[in-house]
């Protein structure tokens, strides 16, 4: 039934420079087809279409606007749809940062509105300066001889929308270029191309993933690359594509955030087994309890296989595992300085335990707690407790995350009594996207909403939406 259905899509994109033309924006969407209602045809098959509005804007004014139907293979049977269709489109683009907004809807489902998101980038590739375009992540590739939206330097290219790797999938396959080397550099000169996986919480390059390929100067060098994951474990992570001088000065850098999950790799104790504690500053903590909480409170800045190797170790109790764990957590993320480290992380837990405690966890369990430590304190917070038709909420607004640019996070809360606060959406990436937020945080005195409903009914001082897109 249409109103069994609830529409699944998701969105990436990468920014490009053509030289000649000037630069511009490929989007890839991907959508779930069991998400979605598959109507019949004149021949008896069926078919889906969804209805895709873009909008590009500078500030509030819209400088390029498109709308289509996007249609799904027909099929003859509409009961078991195990598969997903794409789309790509590009947009040529003057230099500049924009807003994009996306609208999606279920053309064969009336029951369901439209969902909204939007996505600030930058497009800008000047020519005094070496320049990285987006990273695009690859399905599968091959040789063309036939130019298309799809192709580019002799391939077509199909995208990896989700950036999502499961077990099944060993290879990680991408595409990039790199601009104006012969300008910077000079006609016939060489530099250093490095791509590599990092960590996406410590920011740390993984030596097994780590790749240097010296490279000649041109006005655009093309990547095309495959990099075996079979062993990389579960967790979050960045492709990292850098440009470094002969001198290994850095002179251009971009990512992009993937995801893995392999859970036949596992940590490994022996990578502890042999570090000797007993000079170390763990050393000193003596009490399984104190050592215990110390290492839980570890986990916002955890990768998933660190979280999961700590709560084994916190369960089996042995104090000797516990100290070199927890010394060789901060050993590898501050090598020269593991104790000032941690005493300066620990101060930030003190912090959040103080404001964000709740009856059943500790500050750095909660989810402000943990966005807290993660990524620092806000730019600005938005406190809204008191709109008569709305759960109290806050809005935490991030000028930068990394490379990311103009983040925000919304905590709402059922009451003000427990002062637990639950991440219900945000636009950063690895993050929790829900985009009937809206209709959650201002439906306290509605009905529960439909599975595709994002915004409430009009109340009186509902604020949100606005402050969501215009913080202050």
């Amino acid at each position: 039934m249409a109103n069994e259905k609830s529409l699944r899509a998701y969105l990436s994109y990468a920014t490009f420079n053509a030289p000649s033309e000037g630069p511009f924006i490929e989007t890839y969407l991907a959508v779930e087809g069991n998400s979605v209602v598959f109507a019949p045809d004149q021949e008896g098959l069926f078919q889906a279409a969804i209805e895709i509005t873009m909008i590009f804007r500078q500030k509030e004014e819209i400088i390029e606007f498109t709308k289509y139907e996007l249609k799904s293979p027909k099929v003859d049977d509409s009961i078991d749809v195990n598969f997903g269709f794409i789309d790509q489109q590009r947009f040529a683009l003057a230099a500049g940062a924009y807003q994009l907004e996306i609208q999606i809807a279920d053309i064969n489902n009336k029951k369901n509105d439209a969902f909204v998101t939007f996505e600030d980038f930058v497009l800008e590739f000047p020519d005094d300066a070496i320049n990285i375009s987006g990273i695009q992540l690859i399905e599968r590739y091959e040789r063309t001889e036939t130019a298309s939206i799809l192709s580019k330097s002799g391939y077509e290219l199909i995208p990896l929308v989700y950036g999502f790797y499961p077990e099944s999938n060993q290879t990680l396959s991408f595409y990039c270029e790199i601009y104006n080397t012969q300008n910077v550099l000079g006609e016939a000169s060489h530099y250093m191309t490095n791509y590599y996986i990092e960590s996406f919480e410590k920011a740390k390059a993984l030596n097994d993933y780590y790749f240097r390929r010296r490279t000649e100067t041109k006005p655009v060098n093309n990547l095309l690359n495959n990099i075996n994951i079979a062993k990389l474990p579960s967790g979050n992570y960045n492709l990292v594509v850098e440009v470094r001088n002969r001198e290994n000065k850095l002179l251009a850098t971009n990512k992009v955030f993937f995801q893995r999950s392999n859970p036949s790799i596992q940590f490994n104790l022996n990578d502890i087994a042999a570090i000797n504690v007993a000079n170390s500053f763990a050393s000193k903590y003596t009490s399984q309890d104190t050592l215990r909480e110390f290492i839980k409170s570890l986990s916002p800045i955890s990768s998933q296989m660190e979280q999961a190797f700590a709560n084994n170790l916190v369960r089996d109790n042995n104090l000797v595992t516990m100290q070199q764990y927890f010394y060789n957590f901060w050993l590898n993320r501050d090598y020269a300085s593991p104790e000032a480290a941690w005493r300066e992380y620990f101060s930030e837990v003190q912090k959040v335990n103080a404001a964000f405690k709740t009856p059943t966890k500790k500050g750095y369990d909660s989810d402000r707690g943990r966005v807290y430590l993660q990524y620092g304190p806000p730019n600005q917070l938005t406190e809204s407790y008191n709109e008569p038709n709305a759960y109290p909420y806050e809005i935490w607004h991030y000028y930068s995350l990394g490379n990311q640019r103009n983040k925000k996070f919304v905590f709402y809360a059922r009451d003000m009594v427990t002062n637990d606060f639950s991440l219900i959406h945000s636009d950063a990436v690895g993050e929790l996207s829900n985009y009937q937020w809206q209709y959650i945080i201002g439906s306290r005195l509605n009905i529960l909403p439909g599975v595709d409903d994002t915004r409430p009914g009009e109340s009186f001082g509902g604020r949100a939406d606005k402050l969501f897109r215009d913080p202050h």
